[in-house]
This record gives C-alpha cells, structure tokens and sequence, in this order.
C-alpha cells in the first residue's frame, strides 16, 4: 500500500506510517511520519520534530504541499532557515543573548549578530525528537518527547519537553507543548512552518489576504529587538485588523519595514493569555480558495514575510525559494521577554508545567 491512500484523505485517518527519511553523518537514523485525517496530509521527522510536508486540497479538490521544505536530511542540517520546524528553548529573539533570573545573568548563545534566535545554534530545531504514535477516537497524531539538559546553550534547568501533534477528524492540526523543569529558567515553544497556500515554490505570497485579531504590536531597533512598549498598529503598515492583501502596505517608507526588509513583527493579541485556543488570525489565498484560521491560547503572534528567502534554497518541487516566497505565523509570546518587565513573563519554575495550544484550521 502507496504511504497515502486515497480513501485515506477523504474518510478520516489512520495509523501514522514510519519510514526512513535519512541519517545524520554520525550514523543517526532520521524518520518520517506520515499522517492523514479530515482531508489533511502531513508528514513528520524525526529530526527537529520538522513538518516536511502538510497538503491540504484546494477549491476544486486537488491537493497541494502548502508548507516549505526540503526533500533530504542533508539540507535539513547545512542550510534550513527552521522550515517547519519546532522552535526551543525560547522562540524568537534574546537582546544580547541575556537576561538575569534570580539576580544571576546567563548568558546563552549568540547565532543572530550580537542576539540569541530561537534557542541558539542547536536549538530545539537541530534535536533529534524521540516519537510515539497514536490514534485517540477520531484524532491521529504523534507524541514528540526530548529532554534539554540543564545549561545546553547556556539555559538553566534541565528542561523535559513533550509536544503533541494531533490530526483531527476535521483536517484540523492541532499542537500541544508541555514543559517542565528543575530550576527557574524561561522558555517560549513555537513551531515555524513557512506557509504558501498556493503550493511550495509557486511564487510569491504578497496576494494572501490575511487578518489578524490585534490592535498593536511591538516595534524593534535595527536588531529587531522590541524597544519596549508596544504601539498601535492603527494607521501602520501593521493594521491587519481588517483583511487586507499581504502586498498591500509591505513597500511604504516605514522605519519598521527597512529594519526588517519587510515584516519580521510580533503582534499583540487583542484576547491576550487565554485558557483555551481563540481564533487569532485567517490567510487566504484567493488563487487555489485554501484559507488557514489559526486559534491559540498565546499572548503573540510573529508574523515574518519571508524577507531572507534568497533563491538559494530548492524545494522539493524543484523551483527556488524568493523573498517572499512563504509566511510564517508563530504563536508565542514577546521576543526579549526575559529583559522586558512589562511583557508577559515565560519565566518556568519548578513544580509548575509550561502548556500552550496552537490549532489550524484549514478549508477551502
């Protein structure tokens, strides 16, 4: 049997099927997990617990890869710019790469001129996860476990992560983080899927329309570390309170934009922490009729518009990824919150469990 059946997507889901993806050079056996339900199709690796694929049908039911990629390990180590990939042990960026808990300052790695990004050169995104299938009433998903000892990357605590992927009867994916850890320490879990609703490598994405559930958001210095309060986004390049075409405003004047070559912002949710996931933000692409609406139960969203795709990249389509070839969407909270009093805290201490909840949602 084909790893995708076409009664498959149409009828609900199935087991996930494992296979092997590559090795790492020390040998290191990397996986795939392949998992379909409600018309959604994802496939999973091993390696920094990465969606290589997620294909959803279009307005006249054929299916599309809507996510970046590559189609081999190898890419995956030298060169991936975190495509769909979980982001630890803090997502998003770390002014100077410090920050004091306790009266005590770490210092954690640099990998982004003088900041820390998304955990540091072997974040959460370079870890092999261990993965354990399963199928629960109607869902199918993966449970994704690793442990993070205390002062990898310079992070205190040693940090036990376990993260669910779930495929539901509705096509929904919906991810679950849970963490834990023996000493104070911050952390912000994320993942970071590069979206293109019209199909990986099929051009640019300044034609989604999108609309996000925010009145503010937090601009950044020339490193694109919040400078602190956050700032309206009325009458900004980043009012997305209305639907409104990516391409619409990403080319104004704006000091925001030239720090960023375009958007590379976080925007503060109007629902702020919630218990359980609330709508947040709704991508179309009016081409193919395939819309995402995401829900979170996350104070932040960072939008990024794909700036530093260069055409170096190759996709598993064979066809080169550009400046604003993709989107990424990532809940979570502020970048710079361990430095940042007045920004929700990602301060984790012991005997308290780090949870967060991310759920999209796809039609057509």
């Amino acid at each position: 049997m084909p790893a995708w059946s076409a009664r498959s997507h149409v009828t609900g889901g199935r087991k996930p099927v494992k296979e092997l993806f590559g090795k790492l050079a020390d040998g290191t056996e990397i996986h795939s997990w392949s998992l379909a339900n409600g018309g959604t199709r994802m496939k999973v690796l091993s390696y920094g617990g990465i969606v290589q694929s997620l294909e959803v049908p279009d307005r006249q039911g054929r299916y599309a890869n809507i996510s970046l990629g590559f189609d081999n390990i190898e890419d995956y180590v030298a060169r991936s710019p975190y495509f769909g990939a979980l982001i630890g042990r803090y997502g998003n960026r770390i002014g100077k790469g410090r920050f004091t808990l306790d009266g005590k300052t770490y210092q954690v790695d640099v990998n982004d001129g003088e900041n820390s990004l998304h955990g540091g050169a072997q974040g959460f995104d370079k870890r092999v996860w261990d993965i354990e299938p399963f199928t629960k009433g109607s869902d199918v998903g993966l449970y994704l476990y690793c442990t993070s000892v205390d002062g990898e990357m310079g992070y205190p605590g040693t940090l036990k992560v376990k993260v669910t992927y779930t495929l539901t009867k509705h096509g929904d994916w919906r991810i679950d983080y849970e963490a834990t850890t023996d000493r104070t320490t911050v952390v912000n879990l994320t993942s970071h899927v590069y979206w293109n609703l019209a199909g990986e490598g099929s051009g640019t994405i300044e034609n989604h329309e999108l609309k996000i559930a925010a009145s503010r958001y937090t601009p950044v210095d020339s490193g694109l570390i919040p400078t602190g309060e956050p700032a309206p986004v009325a009458g900004t390049p980043f009012d997305f309170r209305r639907t409104k075409a990516i391409g619409e405003d990403l080319r104004e004047a704006h000091q925001q934009l030239l720090y960023a070559k375009g958007i590379d912002h976080n925007w503060v949710l109007d629902k702020g922490i919630s218990a359980k996931p609330e709508w947040i933000a709704t991508l179309k692409d009016p081409s193919s009729g395939r819309t995402l609406r995401m829900a979170t139960t996350e104070p932040g969203l960072q939008f990024y518009s794909g700036n530093f795709l260069d055409g170096t990249l190759v996709g598993p389509s064979g066809k080169t990824y550009r400046q604003g070839g993709a989107l990424c969407l990532e809940t979570q909270h502020f970048p710079d919150s361990p430095n940042q009093p007045s920004f929700p805290s990602t301060v984790l201490k012991p005997g308290v469990t780090y949870r967060s909840t991310t759920v999209h949602s796809f039609t057509r």
